[in-house]
């Protein structure tokens, strides 16, 4: 009975030790500007979920596409049925990893400059990314932001011809989340 009480206290103190090492947020942003000089197209998503393991330097984000909102409602009709056919593809994902995680103490506040290396899953079309990010500890807590492009083209997103002069060529995507301890 007394090695199954000991485990158990085992059991609790290792999982309370990892989920110590996990930040998450479900209010991360995502903004994205996909204008050119004829049309302005920026668009903005504030539900963003996202996970970091501090200790294995994971980092996950799972994104809803109809959560993405556009300044006319036009616009965003286009954006989710015409071209990311979010019905079809409701979610973007991505699964990657601090590439440069032993030069980054995650336990130690202060801001640090880091690549993340991954898999985007964006209209059901996973490709491989490294993008550089800021991380920044403060008090225990983590807050990353990011600057990147992405191409359209690359994830099989048709741009009509009618079109194609006032949408981007290449997305240029802004990344925001502030994470907490994960309880």
């Amino acid at each position: 009975m007394k090695r199954i009480y000991l485990f158990a206290i085992l059991f609790l103190m290792v999982n309370a030790t990892r989920s110590q090492d996990i930040q998450m947020t479900r209010t991360g942003k995502i903004n994205f500007h996909a204008g050119t000089a004829l049309e302005d197209i920026d668009a903005a998503n504030n539900e963003v979920t996202s996970i970091i393991n501090k200790k294995t330097g994971e980092i996950v984000f799972n994104v809803l596409v109809k959560s993405f909102h556009l300044r006319r409602a036009l616009m965003e009709e286009h954006f989710n049925e015409n071209y990311m056919e979010s019905d079809k593809y409701p979610k973007s994902t991505f699964n990657g990893k601090i590439a440069n995680l032993s030069s980054v103490p995650l336990d130690k506040d202060g801001t640090y400059k880091i690549t993340v290396d991954g898999d985007i899953t964006i209209h059901n079309v996973t490709k491989k990314i490294s993008v550089p990010g800021t991380i920044t500890v403060e008090g225990g807590k983590i807050s990353a932001t990011s600057e990147f492009k992405l191409k359209p083209e690359d994830f099989n997103i048709q741009i009509p011809g009618i079109v194609s002069n006032k949408i981007a060529k290449e997305v240029q995507v802004v990344i925001d989340c502030k994470y907490e301890p994960r309880s």
